[in-house]
């Protein structure tokens, strides 16, 4: 049976760790904290993270240390929070990563590099493309745990492998989807997080539905501009120039579950911890201060910031993802921001 390894400890590595395992599949789980360890092995649940969902320990193997648990695995599920992935991965050296299949799970590109972790991966580990995934939702981890059906999205330049690897994720509350689109769902991923701060920030700001309509749908129109100045498939709404040769169903175009449909539920559920956060801000908390009372990571914070950096070189027209960053990053307030915003959209 095939080994997998996950690494992280959070709300979506947890409902990860649930599908996998209600799948069938015995799993090696990397936590940093040995007490959360002790606690896990003791209640069977994560202490901190989706404490309903409760695990058979006698599938999942716990350690601390990060190169055990890659040494263990022969596919690894990587999903820390982007801000976090170069530190936890600063211990493994190339040789370690030799062989391996690595799915990421990370919704944001690495800060202060601003690239996506495929390319840190290559560039510091020498990782081959090949043998890199991405899983992406529309997937809330809350709903997860309530087995409320979910489809998830595994691109990989691999086809073969891809299906394989959607094969370990099948369960009844899970549907999967298989693409090629490796870079694009991955930025469509880091851009839905922005926008779905900013419509956090229309609500705090008490704008109603008539406008986030509007402003959700410039949004999309923005992220699909931005997405072809990178080369990504798909983004046509509509257009289905081909099948998946082993299920014969239609190539997703852009208003698939990967693309319109995560920015579509990140934007308007209130389990998103982005919009959460944007909450916080158009209501007048500080970032400090909104993300010490959110207590979790929303990636679109970093995700704001780098994409500002990228789009600096390829110049794609996001005055709204750029607007963010300035009320973010910039300290611009967020009603002046809005008003902006106000101005560009149609």
């Amino acid at each position: 049976m095939i080994k997998l390894g996950i690494i992280g400890s959070g709300s979506w590595s947890t409902a990860l760790a649930k599908i996998l395992t209600d799948s069938g599949h015995p799993i090696n789980w990397w936590m940093r904290n040995e007490e959360n360890i002790a606690l896990m092995q003791q209640k069977g649940h994560n202490p901190h993270y989706l404490p309903s969902v409760n695990f058979n320990m006698q599938q999942v193997t716990l350690s601390s240390d990060i190169k055990t648990v890659v040494q263990q695995s022969d596919v690894l599920v990587l999903g820390v929070p982007s801000a976090y992935v170069a530190g936890c991965l600063e211990l493994l050296t190339p040789a370690d990563l030799e062989n391996k299949k690595i799915i990421s799970a990370i919704k944001g590109l690495v800060p202060g590099h601003d690239i996506l972790l495929n390319d840190y991966l290559h560039r510091y580990y020498n990782f081959p493309l090949q043998n890199y995934f991405a899983i992406l939702g529309p997937c809330h981890a809350e709903e997860v745990a309530a087995e409320k059906l979910s489809y998830l999205t595994i691109s990989g330049y691999d086809m073969e492998t891809a299906h394989t690897i959607a094969g370990y994720f099948s369960v009844d509350y899970i549907r999967t989807v298989v693409n090629q689109d490796i870079l694009g769902v991955q930025y469509a991923a880091v851009l839905k997080n922005i926008y779905a701060l900013g419509t956090g920030i229309a609500k705090g700001l008490d704008y109603g539905d008539n406008f986030l309509s509007v402003f959700i749908a410039n949004c999309a129109d923005e992220m699909a501009g931005f997405l072809k100045k990178f080369g990504a498939q798909h983004i046509v709404v509509g257009e289905h120039t081909e099948e998946d040769p082993v299920t014969h169903i239609k190539m997703p175009s852009y208003a698939a579950s990967v693309y319109l449909g995560d920015l579509l539920v990140t934007c308007y559920s209130l389990y998103s911890r982005n919009r959460s956060f944007g909450n916080m801000l158009g209501k007048g908390y500080s970032v400090q201060a909104a993300q010490l009372e959110l207590n979790m990571v929303a990636e679109g914070y970093h995700a704001s910031k780098c994409i500002h950096n990228i789009n600096e070189t390829i110049g794609a027209e996001i005055p709204i993802a750029n607007t963010i960053y300035e009320i973010v990053w910039q300290k611009t307030t967020a009603a002046k921001g809005f008003k902006l915003i106000e101005e560009v959209l149609v």
